[in-house]
């Protein structure tokens, strides 16, 4: 089995679609609810369905600009045929959602060319709360369930109790934790992870990072010196750069994004708390905004419960029932 060959599976499991249909139940019930009453009485798609619509799309955090884009696509498909109720807007919602985001992310996780690097680096970034370790943890118990020797570098110094946590995490998942303890050099705590990585022959290493700078020129200052020093002992490291963010805190979810992707290079996103939130909304509109994939979505607190993101299947979770 090859890097990463045990995400390639065609489809989740009946018990994986479940978790992710339940995690997303909060926004659905949200969504459709509103959808609902805004065709109620209504005998065409009319301006005052669509400009209900746009409002439900913006108010369940997908976001400005892409709420535009999916009321002009809808606008045009009711221009030809004018659909009656609420299953066949539904469906056209469901279509053009779809639509969108293979348009702006054609790459899927399991389709990722991992190439031949071992181990593999992933440096995780994000603020506090967002659900980072807990991501971290539940990304190594999969891969070490998988088969895969995984080790975790505790390069959060600066927080008090993350080294614990990162830790207990590593406990659970039974996978080893390089740690220098709190207020360590997070660049030297990467330099170590790495080097001991190589040395024990180890498939994936994943590198927690600080939540919280000052500022984001320290933000960039102090990412981009953990980078470097990982480069020396893994040529090409990090191999991939994840940002966390809480699917719950909607526009604030966006606004983060945008900070990190400017403070450094986030070529994956996970968003973690969709089972907590009505605004599953902001995964369209990250994905359409940012044009960088989302791999990762949080739908539980099981250790399974952190999935790949597909988009298919998001979509047709989302708009099922």
């Amino acid at each position: 089995m090859g890097l990463f060959d045990f995400f390639k599976k065609k489809e989740k499991t009946v018990q994986e679609l479940e978790a992710l249909e339940k995690g997303l139940e909060k926004t659905k019930d949200s969504f459709f609810s509103k959808i609902s009453k805004a065709v109620i009485g209504k005998s065409t798609v009319d301006d005052d369905v669509l400009d209900e619509l746009e409002e439900i799309l913006v108010t369940s955090d997908v976001g400005v600009s892409t709420t535009l884009k999916i009321v002009e696509r809808v606008e045009k498909r009711v221009a030809k045929d004018k659909y009656v109720n609420t299953s066949e807007l539904n469906n056209i919602l469901r279509e053009e959602v779809q639509a969108l985001l293979e348009e702006n992310n054609s790459t899927d996780f399991q389709n990722f060319d991992y190439g031949s690097h071992k181990p593999y680096v992933i440096m995780v970034v994000g603020v506090n709360g967002v659900g980072k370790t807990t991501t971290i943890g539940k990304l190594a118990y999969q891969l070490k369930q998988a088969g895969q020797k995984v080790v975790i570098g505790a390069a959060d110094t600066f927080r008090a109790a993350a080294v614990e946590q990162i830790q207990l995490w590593g406990e659970r998942a039974d996978v080893r934790v390089v740690s220098q303890g709190m207020n360590a050099d997070p660049a030297s705590v990467a330099f170590d992870t790495l080097q001991s990585a190589v040395a024990n022959h180890e498939d994936v290493a994943i590198i927690d990072t600080a939540g919280r700078l000052h500022n984001k020129v320290g933000l960039m200052n102090e990412l981009s010196k953990i980078k470097k020093v990982m480069d020396r002992v893994v040529p090409g490291a990090p191999h991939e750069i994840l940002l966390v963010l809480d699917a719950s805190t909607g526009q604030n979810a966006i606004e983060q994004c945008k900070q990190f992707t400017q403070a450094t290079d986030v070529n994956a996103l996970a968003l973690t708390k969709l089972d907590g939130t009505a605004k599953g909304g902001v995964v369209i509109g990250i994905s359409d905004q940012f044009k960088i994939p989302v791999k990762y979505i949080g739908v539980g607190e099981k250790m399974t419960d952190l999935q790949l993101f597909n988009k298919k299947e998001f979509v047709d979770s989302l708009f099922k029932g």
